[in-house]
């Protein structure tokens, strides 16, 4: 049930969770900020696949007893931190562009 109930959420992942981080676009002018938000969506859209993925290996080395319970929320959390800032990267790099 547990892994359903983890599959379930990751999989929601890879179809675009805008409410996970709000993006930055407010700090693009107004008539920018829509074009903003586009490419923030399409940034989840193609890191969803490896957000999901990396979770399900985390839930698996858990299950095995390769990492404590502890040892999976930190690694997510870095993961999670270290996925949002690449993503705000690309995200300033497509904007420059516009």
């Amino acid at each position: 049930m547990k892994r359903l109930v983890i599959i379930v959420v990751l999989g929601g992942l890879s179809v675009g969770p805008v409410w996970a981080v709000d993006p930055p676009c407010d700090v693009y002018p107004p008539d920018k900020q829509a074009r903003c938000m586009e490419i923030w969506k399409d940034l989840y859209q193609e890191d969803g696949p490896i957000i999901a993925k990396f979770g399900l290996d985390q839930l698996k080395r858990r299950e095995e007893g390769q990492i404590t319970a502890e040892q999976h929320l930190s690694q997510n959390m870095d993961f999670i931190k270290q996925s949002t800032q690449k993503r705000l990267a690309r995200l300033n790099e497509r904007m420059a562009k516009e």
